[in-house]
């Protein structure tokens, strides 16, 4: 068994046969930990290992993992992500989402780097694992309960020891919505890819961890003195004008004829002044923010009307701030909301853009309103706001009638009309029982017409930031086995990163460019494109966030904190080879689940395909298939196709099934 006494990582899993009850442990050899380090990188090994190809997502044969980063607990900053995987019900791809609160460690101190789930059971449970070890537990009490009463009828249910973490679904996980995600913390949320809906298909409401074995590192004081090193970037106090002001820096810098790379030391300013919200007007004038279901622009969404979420009227309803574990920046924050001043997450930027700019809406009351009950169903902010979108400009076209919708006009900047909707949707009622399973399958109920305004990458919905400015959103959200993740890469992130201060191959970006260069392909693009997708997937396996990565990693010391934790001396380049080896697991996993990786590409809409008229992103159109070849070839996988070359998967140690 592998020493764990000054390892970061636990050196087993656990696993739970929803059918049978049965819970049994599995060592992992220590080279696997040299292959994946833990987090996403253990998950693609496991999954890849036992899923049996070509199983439905919804059925029992689906293996749901819930997995803590190798970083969490170590001493190291920003390091408490956690991961749900599983094979997704609404891509059919490999899927996985990201979260953060406290879950992560949570899992290691119950003695696991991840719980993996099997099988279906014949009634509610939830798994408790505490001091006196695994068990499942019935649930049928709380079947029906949304995520914040599951959660507080649990943590007062197993109070006593220590304070447990709790992940759990809410109605639309339960009625297997293919939109919907995990809920912890009372509204941090691993919404993406459906995998609410699995862990509803399994009948498993909830998890409940409340161990207390402490997390070791082979180098404590290495790692102490590293965070240390590290917290003058973000205690920094960078000055910054008033919200007011950044819509018009927006339409500064929209102007300005040369690009820049942008700093992540400003982005991490906003985020802790504002949290993401404070992104929101700058974002519309700069060109970052999809409006009017991504036909329209900033034209259609001016500055005073963007301003009724201006993110200064969010801050004011903010009690405290939210600190995920071991996060010093604070981005979430709590608010107080309705006349009975119950407390809610302060709603993010994807959120207020889902529901806000993409469908010509500023009435912050009934966002906040929208947040809430999505977070009570577990149902993802995106996709749900992503999907209304679609069908207001169906009714917009007239593919939809009002003899459709049951009454329901729906209006452009109708908030009231989204809120309807979105309680539709939750219940799969009315017509939102159509709008339910997200975008793609409500196109395909509506004819040929309608998947031109179905605005996804191989089934999910994008998130808002646009391609038209940042081409690498595109270009990731079609190559990532996982599709349409604003989270996989951009231009914006391999800038912020800095990779090349510790990998001095890798390419500098200019400190001036002309705009119309991002545009087209080069290898230098395609170099930076595949080093940013295999940081990401380290960070993944760390546990890292990303946000934390924003600082860039001559600031933010991952991979000196990595060698630090693990006892290690592998150089940047090995780790980054690490990321590439996810990367293509990843990969190959779809390819064995019969997924054409050349399907998965962005709506031609997002692509400036017909280009703009106006706005930021007036008259841009990206070359997205020179792009997609070029990355392809870059990573080592077939420029054609997507499969990953014999000589590549050989240098990886990979094995194809």
């Amino acid at each position: 068994m592998t020493d764990t006494t000054t390892r970061p990582y636990r050196g087993k899993v656990l696993w739970v046969d929803l059918e049978s009850g049965a819970c049994r442990e599995e060592i992992i050899p220590e080279e696997v930990y040299r292959q994946y380090l833990s987090g996403l990188g253990l998950a693609a090994y496991l999954l890849y290992r036992d899923l049996p190809p070509g199983v439905d997502a919804l059925g029992p044969a689906n293996i749901l993992g819930f997995v803590s980063g190798l970083l969490t607990g170590t001493g190291s900053l920003f390091t408490g992500r956690w991961m749900a995987v599983a094979k997704s019900p609404l891509t059919g791809t490999w899927g996985e989402s990201n979260c953060g609160g406290r879950l992560s460690p949570a899992i290691k101190q119950c003695g696991y780097d991840g719980i993996f789930f099997t099988g279906s059971s014949p009634e509610p449970v939830l798994l408790v694992v505490d001091a006196d070890g695994p068990r499942l537990e019935p649930a049928g009490d709380l079947w029906g309960c949304d995520t914040i009463e599951t959660e507080t009828a649990l943590l007062a249910r197993y109070a006593g020891g220590p304070k447990p973490a709790v992940a759990c679904i809410g109605p639309a996980g339960e009625r297997q919505s293919l939109i919907s995600g995990i809920s912890h913390d009372f509204g941090r949320f691993a919404a993406r890819a459906g995998l609410g809906a699995v862990m509803g298909s399994k009948r498993l409401k909830a998890l409940v961890l409340a161990g207390a074995r402490p997390i070791a590192a082979a180098d404590p004081a290495t790692i102490k003195r590293l965070s240390k090193r590290c917290s003058r970037y973000y205690l920094t106090s960078w000055p910054l004008p008033p919200a007011r002001f950044l819509p018009y820096l927006g339409t500064l810098v929209s102007k300005f004829p040369l690009g820049f790379p942008l700093d992540g030391l400003i982005e991490v300013a906003v985020f802790k002044r504002w949290g993401t919200a404070g992104t929101y007007g700058m974002a519309v004038e700069w060109g970052d923010a999809p409006i009017k279901n991504w036909a329209g622009s900033n034209e259609d969404y001016p500055i005073k009307m963007a301003r009724g979420v201006d993110p200064e009227q969010i801050f004011q309803q903010e009690e405290r701030k939210y600190f995920c574990y071991s996060c010093p920046l604070g981005c979430g924050g709590i608010c107080k909301y309705g006349p009975e001043g119950r407390e809610i997450h302060k709603p993010e930027y994807e959120t207020l853009m889902a529901f806000g700019g993409l469908q010509l809406n500023n009435d912050l009351e009934t966002l906040f309103e929208i947040n809430d009950r999505l977070n009570r169903a577990g149902m993802d902010s995106i996709s749900a706001g992503g999907t209304i979108a679609f069908a207001m400009e169906c009714y917009e076209k007239g593919l939809l009638t009002e003899a459709d919708t049951g009454g329901l006009a729906l209006r452009w900047g109708d908030a009231q009309v989204a809120l309807t909707l979105v309680e539709q949707m939750i219940a799969r009622e009315g017509f939102g029982a159509l709008l339910a399973d997200g975008v793609k399958r409500a196109a395909a109920q509506l004819g040929e017409r309608a998947a031109e305004a179905a605005i996804h990458a191989g089934g999910q919905e994008l998130a808002f930031h646009d391609p038209r400015l940042d081409p690498g959103f595109a270009l990731h959200a079609s190559v990532e086995p996982n599709p349409g993740r604003h989270t996989a890469g951009a231009q914006v992130y391999y800038e912020m990163y800095r990779l090349w201060t510790r990998c001095p191959e890798l390419p500098r970006p200019k400190l001036l460019y002309r705009k119309r260069s991002k545009y087209t392909s080069s290898p230098e693009m395609a170099a930076q494109a595949v080093a940013a997708s295999c940081y990401t997937q380290l960070y993944n396996a760390a546990g890292l966030c990303m946000f934390g990565a924003f600082l860039g990693v001559d600031r933010l010391p991952v991979f000196e904190w990595l060698n630090a934790a693990l006892g290690w001396e592998l150089p940047p380049e090995a780790y980054m080879q690490i990321g590439k080896r996810i990367q293509t697991l990843r990969q190959l996993f779809n390819l064995r689940e019969g997924v054409d990786p050349t399907a998965l590409r962005a709506n031609p809409r997002v692509l400036g395909i017909p280009p703009l008229r106006e706005g930021a992103n007036k008259g841009r159109t990206i070359a997205l298939d020179q792009m997609i070849r070029d990355y392809y070839a870059a990573i080592g996988w077939d420029p054609e196709t997507g499969v990953p070359l014999p000589e590549t998967v050989q240098a990886l140690g990979l094995r194809e099934k």
